[in-house]
């Protein structure tokens, strides 16, 4: 299978500027070039690339990404390995959440505060001009 950029761009949903960012900071192989030194992709750049993709969709860093195909290249890993770096992921996630959690909590707060008249006195605006109230763990809860 040859693939010209704009055809990998169309099979993968990756934009053609992603492509060549990928290539150009490595994870992504170099292409041939053609005669016409257009680059030519094979099936081995199209998968790889829906891999990235998959990842970059699940929210996995760059890093991350390097460290799971550095693994997969190395041919030394175990699914335990990958099972390992898929759980940190999913904690940080789900700490992302909690805080997004604590977010609309307080968000929703501020929102219900205001009166939503069509005067400049905004009770909104006065909270967010209030010192943070703490919880019995001295934290912040938008924090």
């Amino acid at each position: 299978m040859k693939l010209r950029i704009g055809q990998l761009a169309s099979e993968t949903g990756c934009q053609v500027e992603t492509i060549r960012y990928y290539e150009h900071i490595g994870v992504l192989p170099p292409p041939t070039r053609a005669p016409n030194n257009y680059r030519v992709y094979g099936d081995s750049h199209r998968r790889r690339l829906v891999f990235i993709r998959r990842m970059r969709d699940l929210g996995f860093s760059l890093e991350e990404v390097r460290a799971l195909l550095r693994m997969i290249e190395g041919g030394a890993y175990t699914c335990a390995e990958v099972q390992a770096l898929g759980q940190e992921h999913l904690e940080a996630v789900r700490e992302k959440i909690a805080d997004l959690r604590r977010v609309e909590s307080a968000l929703a707060e501020l929102v219900g505060r205001c009166t939503g008249a069509n005067t400049p006195d905004c009770s909104m605006l006065e909270a967010l001009f209030e010192a943070p109230r703490f919880n019995a763990a001295g934290q912040c809860p938008s924090s």
